[in-house]
């Protein structure tokens, strides 16, 4: 009978994270999940041009797809699991600027001290899974 060792835990831990980013990830391209994140910029942040709202959200769909294969992938997981920490740091406005306006957009506005835990959870096991 073995044991799992802290190495095959962080293993399974990068895995289940690296699912949890891929699958966020693809759920940007669909327009109607685009429409609803690109509504979450705050208005303080919104920019005509290449970085409109919903090249941004594009965008954040692809480094949550790029972070969770870097996660899986020994020789990036360090390097990815830091920049989905700056990741989810970054986006942490549009949570905020949503959960403020709960009427506007329902069961995705997550009330901010909750959605704020839950992102210091999040990174605090990307660390662990890359430690």
């Amino acid at each position: 009978m073995s044991t799992m060792t802290f190495l095959d835990l962080q293993f399974a831990l990068r895995i289940l994270l690296a699912i949890v980013f891929i699958g966020a990830g693809i759920t940007h391209f669909r327009p109607a999940v685009q429409r609803t994140m690109a509504a979450m910029i705050p208005p303080r942040l919104r920019v005509a041009g290449p970085a409109n709202p919903r090249n941004l959200v594009i965008f954040t769909g692809v480094c949550e797809i790029a972070g969770g294969l870097g996660l899986l992938v020994p020789a990036t997981a360090a390097l990815a699991g830091v920049a989905l920490i700056v990741f989810l740091a970054a986006v942490f406005p549009a949570n905020a600027y949503a959960a403020a306006h709960k009427k506007r957009f329902g069961r995705v506005a997550i009330p901010f001290w909750p959605r704020l835990i839950a992102q210091l959870v999040l990174m605090a096991l990307i660390v662990l899974a890359i430690l």
